[in-house]
């Protein structure tokens, strides 16, 4: 993905999706004006998830989709074999 891991970005894993719509709240609230969610895998659908739930029940019409990128990846398992897995980012814009 272009933009480098900073304190604006919320790495979504195996936690439930609550824990991800709190983290980008938590950003909004502390004044970021764009919120990077990202994802690889099996977690798209909850990166996903996260920017709806965000976007239409906790601040309806106060933060929009900006972009959405997606790629895949190659990751190496502990056994050394090597696998592609996709990625996504979506970036939030909370509206002035």
């Amino acid at each position: 993905m272009s933009q480098p891991q900073s304190a604006n970005t919320v790495l979504v894993g195996k936690k439930p999706v609550m824990n991800y719509v709190i983290a980008v709240l938590t950003l909004v609230h502390q004044g970021v004006k764009e919120v990077y969610i990202k994802a690889r895998g099996r977690a798209i659908s909850k990166a996903v998830d996260t920017v709806e739930i965000v976007k239409n029940r906790f601040l309806p019409g106060k933060v929009d989709v900006d972009e959405i990128k997606i790629g895949s990846q190659t990751v190496t398992n502990p056994q050394g074999r090597e696998s592609r897995v996709s990625i996504i980012e979506i970036k939030i814009k909370v509206k002035e």
